[in-house]
């Protein structure tokens, strides 16, 4: 049985990824690419795009004029578009798989809502190496315990609008709850001047945007005398499409619920 697969924001950078990653997957077909309506490739082909070739089908500016022809939604767009875009997704029981960061809690509230009518995986990263180094941090940091202090580095390209990744954020959200932090409490997002000595407790975020970075994270696990690293560094946008595309095939399988990217690795 072929899962039909629509994207939104199908005409930008991972968008088009994902028409590519869509491709290359037996058992999936891309039926339906959205872009937003000031967009100039609206009635451009998806397939053309991604540098694949015609594929019939056509960018259009409305989820709902095509919400029909698809079985999963694939959105990496921006919060404000991926909540409304959750909303039709629920009245219709199309699934979802959510890769934007950034929500407000109010529309964290949304998607949980369409959680209990359909199946979201929401992840801040689908990559299949960062979820194994979110095991790997919880491993290490129940471990290591409070002998040592915790710091999250995170680099992207220029254009991404959201600091710190939520990649970095759901890493030292798993160090947190393995320490049994509060990361609302203890998270320090930046220092500058007389900050005074480090509390022990505190998990620093540090940031940096610059040229076209895919993304790389790591966290460092200082002691006196000796440090351990986890690292994950991307370099093509298709390890995050390949993940996502996984993700989008499982949902069509799965009953109404909210996932994230270790469910569908059964980690």
């Amino acid at each position: 049985m072929t899962t039909r697969i629509g994207i939104t924001g199908a005409a930008g950078r991972m968008g088009r990824t994902l028409v590519e990653a869509i491709d290359q997957v037996d058992g999936l077909q891309l039926t339906a690419a959205i872009e937003s309506p000031q967009s100039s490739l609206l009635g451009a082909d998806a397939g053309e795009l991604a540098g694949l070739g015609r594929n019939g089908v056509t960018v259009v500016d409305s989820l709902e004029s095509v919400i029909d022809s698809i079985d999963v939604l694939i959105d990496f767009t921006v919060p404000a578009a991926t909540a409304a875009n959750v909303a039709v997704c629920a009245d219709k029981g199309v699934a979802m798989a959510i890769g934007t960061t950034g929500f407000t809690p109010e529309q964290q509230l949304v998607i949980d809502a369409a959680a209990t009518r359909i199946a979201v995986c929401k992840a801040s990263n689908f990559s299949t190496g960062v979820n194994l180094c979110f095991k790997l941090l919880d491993m290490a940091a129940r471990v290591l315990g409070d002998d040592v202090d915790v710091e999250v580095y995170e680099a992207h390209h220029r254009h991404k609008i959201d600091a710190p990744s939520g990649t970095a954020l759901s890493m030292g959200q798993v160090v947190a709850d393995a320490l049994d932090r509060d990361l609302d409490r203890v998270a320090v997002y930046g220092r500058e001047g007389q900050t005074g000595a480090r509390k022990r407790e505190t998990i620093g975020f540090a940031t940096v945007r610059a040229g076209d970075i895919v993304g790389d994270h790591t966290v460092t696990f200082a002691a006196d005398g000796e440090r351990v690293e986890i690292t994950h560094k991307a370099s093509s946008r298709m390890s995050f499409a390949r993940g996502a595309v996984r993700a989008a095939g499982w949902l069509a399988e799965q009953k109404a619920g909210l996932y994230d990217m270790r469910d569908v690795l059964g980690l």
